[in-house]
């Protein structure tokens, strides 16, 4: 029985032969495509365990004795730039499923990952509160949860300071109602005293019909009931029936649930890929296979340094109110990449942001709905990336299976349009935006880069010991083969 080792394409086959049917075996290795024809040109003779070792003819192998093997369907040719070439035949590369790909300038887009929370917009919660002190008597809201509209009746309040509120009134109406001739300063200065015992009430949080109706009354009220000034949703309730509430004291706390907040938290790694006005979509937990979006209203500027995160803020419409706040999403967040490597901005060009409410944007001067500021030109605000559009372009990209990165390496192999020969190459990597990583510099666009069987490829190389991924140094040998 002999043991004899064989080199194919980068794999190493340990084949056991008996003596007799040695010379059988011989003769069909051209089945294999590994026939020892010395007369063939192209035709190299190196050994399986030395690869350094390359010879014209067949022999031993003068290091380990060992049979010589052939390599006849492979060649490395150096090319224009140092690079090794690998020639294949046609055979080869079908064993080797060597599969390639166009190198093309198109548009990429990197998904960021971010979780977060649903929670109230802060500009539609609203407090009330009691505006003179008083005893509450009544809650006709009794229970957080309730949803309300603007101008309910919530609480019946007894204050000492509106009953008197109320005789002055009632009194300034009787003298007006007295004086029938006079000179027109007292009437002036009865009607205006008249006004001043209104003013007073609704000060008071009276409404304007209930101090008309108690100025036709004509009489005190022990109690006056509290409206709602806002529509929403009774998220808390502060006090009780018999309870004495000073000048302030919350009373309730209403929310529009029809609009709210998702603040997410973005690593400092996520933050180049997060941009103001960028389209999000999100997915809750408790409601799944439903997508919803949003659109990025407020990056903090501010780092938490015990998360390392920053509180990114996207506005939600709710009008279903099928969100709750306090529900846990998992957004995802997809920019587009620039030949640079970088996201490519949101352009404002020409449009009017409030700085106090980011969310409004409009296509012409005029003021906030919210707060009443005049609007900004966009490219004024801090929040705004100021980058022209018409300096950005298309990167050049290849997909995530063709280059071979080892450390700050990166190896592609490229194929001759016209023939089967592959060239290894060094590119510099961008960064991976999905399936595609961006190419900042060593290939060019329509050239044919190996997606499939790349790996393979440079096993070939390094078995010869060429130039490839792990030995960037071409044809140095092994130091302890020296001799």
């Amino acid at each position: 029985m002999k043991t004899k080792l064989v080199l194919t394409f980068g794999f190493l086959l340990i084949l056991s032969f008996p003596v007799a049917a040695q010379q059988e075996a011989t003769q069909n290795h051209s089945a294999h495509g590994l026939e020892k024809q010395d007369t063939k040109k192209g035709t190299i003779w190196t050994c399986s365990m030395h690869p350094q070792i390359r010879l014209p003819k067949p022999g031993k192998c003068p290091l380990c004795r060992m049979d010589l093997i052939p390599i006849e369907t492979n060649s490395t040719e150096p090319s224009d730039n140092n690079a090794p070439t690998l020639t294949l035949n046609e055979r080869a590369s079908k064993l080797m499923e060597i599969r390639t790909s166009l190198v093309e300038r198109k548009w990429a887009e990197r998904s960021v990952r971010l979780i977060g929370k649903i929670d109230y917009d802060e500009t539609r919660v609203k407090h009330i509160t009691a505006w003179v002190p008083g005893r509450i008597d009544r809650m006709f809201v009794d229970y957080a949860g309730i949803e309300v509209r603007k101008n309910d009746h919530m609480v019946s309040l007894y204050s000492p300071n509106l009953v008197s509120a109320q005789e002055e009134l009632i009194q300034a109406a009787r003298s007006l109602g007295r004086i029938k001739s006079g000179s027109a300063m007292v009437k002036r200065s009865t009607r205006r005293s008249l006004q001043a015992a209104r003013e007073k009430l609704k000060l008071l949080g009276l409404t304007t019909a209930q101090v008309s109706q108690i100025e036709k009354r004509g009489k005190t009220e022990d109690n006056v009931t509290v409206y709602s000034p806002i529509g929403g949703t009774v998220i808390q309730k502060h006090v009780s029936e018999g309870m004495y509430v000073q000048t302030g004291t919350r009373i309730y706390t209403i929310a529009d649930l029809a609009h709210l907040w998702l603040n997410l938290d973005a690593y400092e790694s996520d933050l180049p890929w997060v941009q103001y006005g960028q389209k999000v979509e999100f997915s809750a937990e408790a409601l799944p296979g439903e997508a919803f979006k949003g659109i990025v209203s407020f990056v903090q500027p501010i780092l938490d340094e015990k998360t390392r995160t920053v509180k990114v803020r996207v506005n939600v419409d709710n009008q279903s109110k099928r969100l709750k706040p306090g529900m846990f999403v998992t957004a995802m967040v997809k920019s587009r990449i620039d030949s640079n490597g970088e996201i490519v901005p949101i352009s404002y060009a020409g449009k009017y942001v409030c700085p106090m409410h980011p969310e409004i944007v409009a296509k012409s001067e005029g003021s906030c709905p919210i707060c009443g500021m005049d609007l900004a030109q966009a490219e004024t605000l801090p929040f705004v990336d100021k980058t022209h559009q018409h300096d950005i372009q298309a990167p050049i990209v290849i997909p995530t299976s063709a280059p071979l990165i080892t450390g700050k390496r990166a190896v592609v192999y490229i194929k001759h349009p016209k023939k089967s020969q592959y060239e290894g190459r060094n590119v510099v990597l961008g960064v991976r935006a999905g399936d595609y990583y961006v190419v900042k510099s060593g290939l060019s666009e329509g050239e044919l880069v190996v997606t499939n069987g790349a790996f393979k490829l440079d096993a070939d190389l390094q078995i010869r010991g060429s130039t490839s991924m792990m030995n960037p140094s071409a044809g140095t040998p092994t130091r302890s083969h020296q001799h």
